[in-house]
């Protein structure tokens, strides 16, 4: 099936949040229109989380957090190739996603978006397996450790490629994630969840909570448990993110663009 609407339907999927290894009913009853960018017309609708689901999902990856930084680094890289697997399996029904919800041009999801998106996880694999996570230098060892809950937020154009840029080499690291996708382009997200899921994440490990920058975005970047908080998205959003930080001092990444836009003629 390559109906990436009729899929997550039909799996259930769609009206809901992945959370601690399963799929959760959001705790607030908001909700989104996608809208197809080629019609205009709206195709589904996903709900929109709020400070509930937020809790329940950090909650989620702060408990997991110990188990999963003592894994060995060769469990955390045959995680990633069976992600890697699984992306390859279904690049048809992700480009399909794309082009539905943000206007990816077909031939630009097959060859670009998604191809590109899976090698970030291959890339997060190879590099896994002789990264030096204890270096001599003279007398002194320098270990090198997981950060902890990550909080990772990517935008609406990119939507597969950032998602992977960022839960990749976080899960490498042995970090635990909250991913807060763009509730403008969500579909690849819910349908990136299903991977891990079937790619055997323990649960906790992974966790998606779709909604609003100034709703979930900032009650992530805010969240005492969270260590740090990777954002793509605008300059805008950007201050807000690491004003919401700032008083727990957490670690934040930041790539701001909203920059050079294209308008496309007949």
């Amino acid at each position: 099936m390559s109906d990436p609407i009729r899929h997550l339907t039909e799996a259930g999927h769609l009206g809901s949040f992945f959370i601690d290894g399963g799929w959760r009913k959001p705790d607030g009853a908001e909700r989104a229109a996608i809208i197809n960018p080629a019609t205009e017309e709206v195709v589904a609708e996903i709900p929109l989380g709020n400070g509930g689901d937020v809790e329940r999902a950090v909650a989620a990856a702060r408990r997991a957090f110990p188990g999963w930084a003592r894994t060995r680094p060769e469990e955390r890289a045959a995680l990633l190739a069976r992600i890697h697997a699984l992306i390859l399996e279904r690049q048809e029904l992700f480009a399909q996603a794309m082009t539905c919800e943000m206007g990816a041009a077909i031939t630009s999801a097959r060859q670009a978006q998604v191809p590109l998106a899976a090698e970030h996880i291959r890339v997060a694999r190879d590099n896994l397996t002789n990264f030096p996570f204890i270096a001599q230098r003279g007398a002194t060892a320098i270990l090198k450790e997981p950060i902890g809950v990550c909080a990772l937020i990517t935008p609406w154009n990119w939507p597969l490629y950032q998602i992977t840029a960022k839960v990749s080499p976080a899960l490498a690291a042995g970090c635990t994630v909250v991913l807060k996708p763009s509730e403008l382009s969500p579909l690849n997200a819910l349908l990136f969840a299903e991977i891990m899921d079937e790619a055997g994440c323990p649960p906790g490990v992974f966790n998606l909570v779709q909604g609003t920058g100034p709703v979930v975005g900032e009650a992530l970047a805010a969240h005492v448990e969270v260590d740090m908080v990777s954002m793509t998205g605008s300059t805008r959003a950007g201050v807000l993110v690491a004003r919401a930080a700032a008083p727990t001092v957490k670690r934040v990444a930041q790539e701001l663009g909203g920059k050079s836009p294209n308008v496309v003629l007949p």
